[in-house]
């Protein structure tokens, strides 16, 4: 079992787990949201346009019925026929149609902005399993939705239950009404029972969101040993990194042994300490340190300068500030001038006695 799967999901969701979330299309939705705004557009386009509507249908229906005795359906003119009664119920519909659609992605950008992943269609064998079906039937989730649908079912219900009967005395009046008053009152309250059931969902829907935030935020959640993984895969393994520092480390260190055998003078403390320093009057302006070290690479340092033949002068003050304030590849400081100047010089002296000999 892998170490930390029976930890306890306590920490919050970090940002690349949301991302990756996101990506797999897990985001906190509401489908209330969706229903009631396009419920919503759709009465505010009956309540604007209902009369239009109602108008160009009767007139198409019936112009159909006053000419039904001269249409002649055969098998060359069935088709046009239906062509034109379909595209006429599309040009009516279809102002309808497009606020439905509109309200719909509307609905869907403000709770969770521009996504688009194709994750969630990619088919999973384990979707297939019967046993996980079973699961997820019987889950927790399951019995919240389950008492979700019944409480707006009753709520929505009983208050379309209650404006019915504030409506019950009229309609016995209805008998002695045209048809046309008749139409008035069943559109006139059939609005009033959308534009109040609409103000219900719009209830619903917010505390429906407020769940679906929770518990999203609760499936993000991640164990303690969820983090740390996450943390090492960002940053890097501590045992990788510790790893590279050393082979970086090891380079360094060779290609500064492979500088000093072009060194003028090496500068030991004398035990532990050795600074090799490097000096051209037509191409510097100051001496410069271009290796040292402590220990084993100090003993490296002036084994290297012995095989060479590189002067190694013991001056104990000296080499401890070099070795603590300059670094490699630096010039040494102006304080420092007089005291490797006069080392340099007595190098020089040396290798011209050398010479001469």
């Amino acid at each position: 079992m892998p170490e930390g799967s029976n930890q306890e999901k306590t920490e919050p969701a970090t940002p690349k787990r949301r991302q990756e979330a996101r990506e797999k299309g897990q985001v906190a939705q509401s489908r209330e949201i969706s229903s009631t705004l396009v419920l919503l557009s759709g009465l505010g386009f009956f309540a604007l346009s209902g009369s239009w509507m109602f108008l160009n249908l009767s007139e198409f229906m019936g112009g159909i019925f006053q000419n039904i005795n001269s249409l002649r359906f055969d098998g060359s003119s069935v088709y046009p026929f239906l062509l034109e009664v379909l595209q006429r119920v599309f040009m009516i519909l279809m102002p309808l149609m497009l606020l439905v659609l509109i309200a719909g992605i509307a609905a869907n950008l403000l709770q969770v902005g521009f996504l688009f992943t194709g994750k969630p269609l990619v088919p999973k064998l384990s979707k297939l399993n019967p046993i996980n079906g079973i699961k997820k039937l019987f889950s927790l989730r399951s019995l919240v939705e389950l008492v979700k649908s019944v409480f707006k079912l009753l709520f929505v219900g009983g208050i379309a239950f209650l404006l019915l009967k504030g409506e019950l005395e009229t309609i016995p009046s209805l008998m002695q009404m045209g048809v046309g008053d008749i139409l008035s009152f069943i559109g006139r309250v059939a609005f009033k029972i959308c534009f109040y059931t609409c103000l219900a969902l719009i209830i619903l829907a917010a505390l429906d969101y407020a769940y679906q935030r929770w518990q999203h935020e609760k499936d993000l959640k991640m164990t303690k040993q969820e983090v740390k993984d996450e943390l090492k895969q960002r940053e890097g393994d501590p045992i990788v990194k510790a790893r590279i520092k050393s082979i970086q480390r090891e380079m360094s260190q060779r290609r500064m042994m492979e500088m000093v055998p072009e060194a003028d003078v090496v500068i030991t403390n004398p035990t532990n300490l050795a600074i090799a320093l490097k000096y051209t009057a037509e191409g510097m302006m100051a001496p410069r340190v271009i290796a040292k070290g402590a220990g084993f690479i100090a003993e490296r340092i002036k084994e290297i300068a012995r095989e060479k033949g590189i002067p190694i002068i013991e001056n104990k003050p000296l080499a401890q500030t070099l070795f603590k304030v300059v670094g490699i590849g630096d010039f040494i400081p102006v304080n420092l001038y007089r005291a490797v100047a006069e080392i340099l010089a007595y190098v020089y002296r040396l290798k011209g006695m050398r010479n001469t000999v």
